[in-house]
């Protein structure tokens, strides 16, 4: 019996449909239409099943158009023929042409064997198609069971991952592994959600693929269906917004920890919140969310991890996230609370440098509308790298109390003022006083331009969104 046979017999039946199910569901109710259903796989000489293992098509997600399609993991393991590449391909260029963001659910054992270059080939194309499409429309990846090699770089090249708790995803699988390092690792504690969460690899973690469908469907309405065009506000999005104070539970005291997601769930439109990589540096917190309707990205140290200190990871997550927004033309909003870089030997060696360099870059570079908020503190070169007026934010604003400098007061008077403590003739406490009033005070940084205005907490929600419509028509 020859091998599209044998696989067809294998699949059971309940996964007969399931690729196209995942994209009938994906897709606004009756709106999704599949295209090369039937294609012939050439190195097997035969019509194989729908798509030769993928499912592909258009349809509407919100009212508006999206191309997507979905591997067959009961078609041969999901695995890529060139059939299927070109399938691929080919809605890739549909969706370029027409302005639509893409939704992948890949699924794959990675390059089908029986075709060999063949094969690899079509990855090739598949990669290449990608990158092409990253300069035009939003593209989205949900994984949903074991995808391998090309079937592990193939959502990597995407904008966002989204992960289920069935989903493992590896270059190479744990037989590989054993065998080349003799190392014994289950599937799961080699690509499992958990791992690649915590690395950056995917955005957003799901329970089952009904949860994975609602996530990219929210995405979506967050971002443009075309990168250049406006994301799409949400009408009503913003009634009944929180009237809460977003400082109710912030601490005076800078020693002490809080959630900053309170805060911006306090000031963002109620409940419009979605975070990005949650578990990966937790230092600092990035989001998509509305205010007023509008889309914004979100920028937060995160005192409740590591006190909100910017490290290496933290830096190249923000940087990353900031890039996104850029190219979807979605407004930043910067939330600041940190004392600094993180100092050490181990942050010298993960390039501490070079990543906050490209954190540097990223607010530099974007063109979008910019705003700070600088909610309790920012010391040293915090200052500048989190969106500083100086490094191109619109507006910058803080509140009342909030300290702004190189560092904190009783470290600087060690220095400044070292020989006349060294002496005794000088008490720190005031020293450090003196210092903090002379030269933190976020009063003192806007009355030398550094901050446009001191703002009471209640307000912050308001004055963003002033901003932000004096800012679109730029």
């Amino acid at each position: 019996m020859n091998a599209v046979a044998t696989a067809t017999r294998q699949r059971p039946a309940a996964q007969e449909s399931l690729a196209a199910e995942r994209l009938a569901r994906l897709c606004d109710r009756g709106s999704f239409r599949a295209i090369r259903t039937g294609v012939v796989s050439p190195a097997l000489g035969e019509r194989a099943a729908a798509g030769d293992g993928v499912t592909a098509g258009a349809g509407m997600v919100g009212g508006r158009p999206v191309f997507c399609y979905a591997q067959d993991p009961g078609f041969m393991g999901g695995s890529l023929g060139e059939a299927q590449a070109e399938s691929i391909v080919r809605v890739m260029r549909l969706a370029g042409d027409a302005g639509a963001p893409v939704v992948g659910f890949v699924e794959s054992g990675g390059a089908r064997l029986q075709e060999g270059h063949s094969a690899l080939a079509g990855y090739g194309r598949v990669f290449r198609a990608s990158v092409d499409l990253a300069r035009k429309v939003p593209q989205v990846s949900v994984v949903s069971g074991v995808s391998a090699g090309g079937g592990a770089y193939s959502p990597a090249l995407t904008d966002f991952v989204v992960m289920t708790a069935a989903a493992r995803m590896f270059l190479t699988g744990p037989r590989v592994v054993e065998a080349a390092l003799g190392e014994r690792v289950s599937m799961e504690k080699l690509g499992g959600p958990e791992v690649h969460s915590r690395n950056g690899v995917c955005q957003f973690e799901a329970a089952d693929d009904t949860d994975a469908i609602g996530m990219v469907r929210e995405l979506l309405g967050l971002l443009p269906a075309r990168i250049g065009e406006p994301a799409p506000f949400g009408p009503g999005a913003h009634v009944g917004a929180g009237a809460r104070d977003p400082a109710r539970d912030v601490p005076a005291s800078a020693r002490r920890v809080y959630d900053v997601r309170d805060v911006v769930g306090a000031v963002t439109d109620r409940d419009s919140v979605l975070e990005l990589s949650p578990s990966w540096a937790r230092n600092m917190v990035t989001a998509f969310a509305r205010l007023d309707g509008r889309p914004v990205g979100i920028v937060a140290n995160q005192p409740r991890y590591l006190g909100g200190v910017i490290d290496a990871v933290a830096a190249e997550k923000a940087a990353l996230f900031v890039d996104d927004c850029n190219r979807f033309g979605l407004p930043i909003l910067t939330f600041v609370d940190t004392p600094g870089f993180m100092p050490g030997r181990r942050q010298e060696r993960d390039g501490v440098i070079r990543r906050g360099a490209s954190l540097l870059r990223s607010f530099a570079a974007a063109r979008v509308p910019k705003l700070t908020v600088v909610l309790r503190k920012a010391y040293g070169g915090a200052v500048i790298t989190m969106n500083s007026k100086d490094l191109g934010a619109d507006m910058v604003f803080a509140w009342p109390g909030a300290e702004i400098g190189i560092m904190a007061a009783r470290q600087a008077v060690g220095i400044v003022n070292r020989r006349e403590l060294e002496a005794g003739n000088g008490d720190r406490d005031e020293l450090a006083g003196s210092y903090e009033e002379q030269h933190l005070r976020a009063e003192r940084a806007a009355a030398s331009g550094y901050v446009d205005e001191v703002i009471e907490p209640p307000s912050t929600r308001e004055r963003l969104g002033w901003a932000l419509r004096a800012l679109e028509r730029r």
